[in-house]
């Protein structure tokens, strides 16, 4: 019976303990009190940045990058809380 494949928050498959790896690392640098005010930070220049309709195109995508990072970041962080409560 042939295995099934890990594929990771970001989309990239890679082995579990790995992924559990990578998201455990992220969550003890955003757990200090300085991570977490880092974290916030980016949180308001990027998800809960409004942008106004003469925004381009380019500008758009970029911003919409900078998102995708961020809850990267933090669906990280949860992964990590969810894998040390199992």
């Amino acid at each position: 019976m042939a295995t099934k494949a890990n594929i990771g928050i970001d989309g990239i498959q890679r082995h579990t303990d790995k992924d559990v790896e990578i998201s455990e690392n992220i969550a003890q640098i955003f757990s200090t009190p300085t991570g977490k005010a880092v974290l916030k930070y980016l949180r308001s220049v990027t998800i809960e940045m409004v942008n106004g309709p003469n925004v381009s195109t380019e500008e758009l995508r970029h911003i919409e990058g900078q998102r995708y990072i961020v809850g990267l970041l933090e669906q990280r962080i949860s992964h990590a809380h969810r894998s040390k409560n199992k």
